[in-house]
């Protein structure tokens, strides 16, 4: 399938579909006519590009461009980008979940606890100037 774009990012974008298993098979494509402001042009003719990965059940819609073709290539490039996400999202959510409790447990440094406990004094001093004085 060509696009209007460079060879480059056709390129990419194949390899990225063959490494998250995306056939061009499993894809079901179909042309809406678009939404929005433009007139009768819009109302004529089919641009919208609706897109369907029948194994995940992932849907996308594009209208981001005047040209059909071009739609085409950027739903395919916005449904990759999309199954990227909920594979590695999985991986990288257990990854930051452990990296959290390991963060909590992790004692502070000398310099941290200092730190913070110059700020905790510091904070304390401008309330207690906040306070009335009964003196007065």
């Amino acid at each position: 399938m060509i696009f209007p774009v460079s060879p480059e990012k056709q390129k990419q974008l194949e390899e990225k579909m063959l490494r998250f298993g995306v056939r061009e098979e499993d894809l079901l494509e179909d042309f809406i006519k678009g939404s929005g402001s433009g007139g009768q042009k819009i109302n004529k003719t089919s641009v919208v590009v609706f897109l369907k990965h029948i194994p995940t059940g992932l849907i996308v819609r594009c209208q981001e461009s005047r040209s059909q073709a071009m739609n085409r290539f950027l739903a395919r490039r916005l449904l990759v980008e999309k199954i990227e996400s909920q594979v590695l999202g999985k991986q990288s959510q257990e990854e930051q979940a452990r990296e959290k409790i390991r963060r909590q447990k992790r004692k502070r440094s000398k310099r941290a606890k200092a730190k913070m406990l110059d700020d905790k004094r510091h904070h304390a001093n401008k309330k207690a100037l906040r306070s009335r004085r009964l003196d007065d």
